[in-house]
């Protein structure tokens, strides 16, 4: 299956946030291929407070200045997350939560493989295995259950050899659409900017179609993926 190119980045954030749904992430480790189909993302812009890129350019930054389809990852509450640059410099996307993934591609292995050593990566507060669905549902822990790490991979691109998003033609039949989460009061937390894949919502960080008070076509919309 072909590998997303840098020019699918090379576009609007929010565009690329939906188009990501559905996309796999594909990471090598110890010679076996993990995968995650990627369930919910945010976009982030240059002009709006939210982002780490309004703060302004510091070397720690750089990959949000750098070409559209760099890789940005920053550390959150101190464990890794990942994140895309975009088309304009300082625009992004972050890759919210992901839901583990296999295929008959020739970079897949079985499924109870990947959860295995996903488990492996990232195991429950208790030592032992945490559930299918908790592996990837938020960016850090998706980092780790993939062993991406802000080291390795900051202010890099994609490498077909080891890391890389994979498009193998799967869509979501309707796309949820809300605010990001964890954005401070006054600093643009209003911005629709969140996207959900509806089929797996209750795979991704906080769903809110089953969050209290939360109102279809007032808090969120949803609606078909863009073309």
């Amino acid at each position: 299956m072909p590998a997303v190119k840098t020019a699918f980045f090379n576009r609007d954030a929010c565009l690329i946030a939906q188009q990501l749904l559905g996309k796999i992430i594909r990471r090598k480790y110890r010679g076996h291929w993990l995968a995650a189909r990627i369930i919910e993302t945010e976009a982030y812009y240059l002009d709006e407070k939210a982002s780490h890129a309004s703060l302004g350019y510091t070397e720690k930054r750089k990959a949000l200045f750098m070409p559209a389809g760099t890789i940005y990852m920053y550390y959150a509450r101190g464990k890794d997350s990942l994140n895309v640059s975009c088309k304009g410099k300082g625009n992004a996307v972050l890759i919210k939560s992901a839901y583990p993934f296999a295929d008959h591609s020739i970079h897949g292995s079985s499924l109870q493989a990947t959860i295995k050593i996903m488990q492996q990566l990232n195991p429950a507060a208790s030592g032992g295995p945490r559930p299918i669905g908790n592996l990837c549902k938020g960016q850090t822990l998706l980092c780790q259950s993939l062993d991406l790490k802000v080291k390795e991979w900051d202010q890099k691109q994609f490498d077909e050899n080891n890391f890389f998003i994979d498009d193998v033609n799967i869509k979501p039949v309707k796309i949820i659409q809300t605010t990001r989460l964890g954005i401070p009061t006054g600093r643009d937390e209003h911005l629709p900017y969140r996207f959900i894949d509806y089929g797996f919502a209750r795979y991704c960080t906080s769903n809110p179609l089953t969050r209290r008070n939360m109102v279809e076509n007032t808090h969120y919309t949803i609606s078909p993926p863009p073309h």
